[in-house]
Parts: structure tokens; C-alpha cells; sequence
């Protein structure tokens, strides 16, 4: 998350203008698209995927775009149409995917959305998780255009993706509590992270753990309490990022007792 920061960061002066209505079009992004690759960034990006190892008929491309540019071409393309955003989504070009999420994302979170626009983007985020189909994408929308649309809405339909056998599925579920947590509401955060604190999917040890301690801010015993359960069995990605703002000893502490007591699998 720090080297996409740091990518926006870098391009946004150099940020397109936004772009005619007629031609915001998943095709016009993509061509605009491909005129920024580079052959050393393709070569890059790659090293940062490794989601895809064993899939070698995986459906996914990259042609080698710094996410700081395809973050500032989704802003010259924010008002693309919900139907070329799901045609941007069938595009095998990663970077093309991850356009089509950002740009879900700034509209989710645009003040001035209406409530039905809302609603489809989350509707299209769920209908088409076949294609937000690694880490990074459902990081880019999860809580801006799912976990936002629920802050104020029942949340079951998160305990079923926490109980998928998809791990995107599960990590929407994880990460989009962040939208509760930046609310104040922790208790779909603590309940799910719960649910998903034995997962041995390295992809879902990490948010579990980056959304508990982003719950702990708020909520320090809580979190604690959490850790005293489930420290000594939980794995050591999570519990890494769980206790990451913790005090030296406090880590000290909960890292012995993972230490002491071994998973058995």
C-alpha cells in the first residue's frame, strides 16, 4: 500500500485532463493505456504478484504501467458509464482491471453520488468478483465500494464471503470492515477476523492482521483480548501485523507465546 501511495504520489502532476463524455469508453482507457507502458516496468510489477504462481492459464496480463498512472488515468476517466467499467473488468490486462476498480472506488466515494450509483457499483463489485481477482484489486475497492455502501446497511452478506472458499471473497470481507472501523464500529471487524484467524492463506493472513490493528487503535483491550485467545495458534503473518503498533514488550510477549506453542498444521 506504501509503494502505491508512493506511485500516485510521483504522477499526479502529470495527471490527464478528464476526458469527453463520448469517448469514456473501456477501449479509449485501454488505448490510453498501453501508450504508457514500459518494458522495465512490466518487468517490476511482476516481482510484486505472486498470487499467480501455479496458475499458469491464469486469464491475467500485465504490460508493464506504474499504478501511479493507472490511479491518474482512472481520475481522467472517473465518470465511465457502469457499462464500461464491467467492460473494462473483462479486459485480461491487469492494469486495466485495476483502472476499472479505482475508478468504482472514486466513484463510491464521491459526495455527490447518488444513492443508486452506490448501490450499482457495490452490486457490480459482487457480481463480478471473477475478475477483481487478486490481491491489490480488491484492496482498491473492498472498503470504498463495499464495506462504505454497508456502514449503514446489514452486513451478512460479508459473513458468507468470510466463509467462501474464494480467498478474494474472504479478503473483501476482511478489508471492507475497514470502512466500519473508520466509523468507530469494530464489531464486524473483531467477529470476521474471528472467522478467518486460522486461515492458512498467506493473502488472508495479512489483512486479518492489518484490520485488527487498525480495530486496536481504537479499541486497545479489545484487541488484546482478541490476541490473548488466539496468539498462540495464530499465524505469524497475522500476528505480526496484529501487534505492529503494539509496545516492544507487549510484542515480545505474544510473539513468545506463538513461539512456545507451535501450530500443529
Amino acid at each position: 500500500m506504501s509503494r502505491t501511495a508512493s506511485s500516485h504520489s510521483r504522477y499526479r502532476s502529470a495527471m490527464p485532463d478528464p476526458i469527453p463524455a463520448a469517448e469514456l469508453t473501456a477501449a479509449a482507457y485501454l488505448e490510453r493505456l498501453s501508450a504508457l507502458r514500459t518494458d522495465e516496468d512490466q518487468a517490476k510489477i511482476q516481482r510484486y504478484f505472486k498470487s499467480r504462481e501455479g496458475e499458469p492459464d491464469r486469464d491475467d496480463i500485465f504490460i508493464g504501467v506504474p499504478m501511479g498512472q493507472v490511479f491518474a488515468l482512472s481520475e481522467a476517466f472517473k465518470a465511465m458509464p457502469l457499462d464500461e467499467i464491467e467492460s473494462l473488468l473483462e479486459s485480461p490486462i491487469h492494469e486495466g482491471r485495476a483502472g476499472a476498480v479505482k475508478i468504482m472506488a472514486k466513484q463510491a466515494t464521491d459526495k455527490r453520488a447518488p444513492e443508486d450509483r452506490r448501490r450499482a457499483l457495490y452490486e457490480l463489485y459482487l457480481r463480478r468478483m471473477d475478475r477483481i481477482d487478486d490481491w491489490d484489486l480488491v484492496d482498491l475497492g473492498a472498503w470504498d465500494v463495499v464495506g462504505r455502501y454497508l456502514v449503514d446497511r446489514p452486513r451478512d452478506v460479508l459473513y458468507t464471503l468470510a466463509g467462501s472458499a474464494d480467498r478474494w471473497e474472504r479478503r473483501t470481507a476482511m478489508l471492507a470492515t475497514l470502512a466500519f472501523v473508520r466509523q468507530g464500529q469494530l464489531d464486524d471487524t473483531f467477529a470476521i477476523a474471528e472467522r478467518l484467524v486460522d486461515d492458512r492463506e498467506d493473502l488472508i493472513q495479512k489483512p486479518v492482521g492489518a484490520c485488527l490493528r487498525e480495530a486496536g487503535k481504537q479499541d486497545g483491550p479489545r484487541l488484546l483480548a482478541f490476541l490473548d485467545a488466539h496468539a498462540v495458534s495464530m499465524p505469524r503473518t497475522a500476528l505480526r501485523f496484529a501487534i505492529e503498533r503494539l509496545d516492544p514488550a507487549t510484542r515480545a510477549h505474544y510473539l513468545g507465546l506463538r513461539s512456545s506453542h507451535p501450530p500443529t498444521s
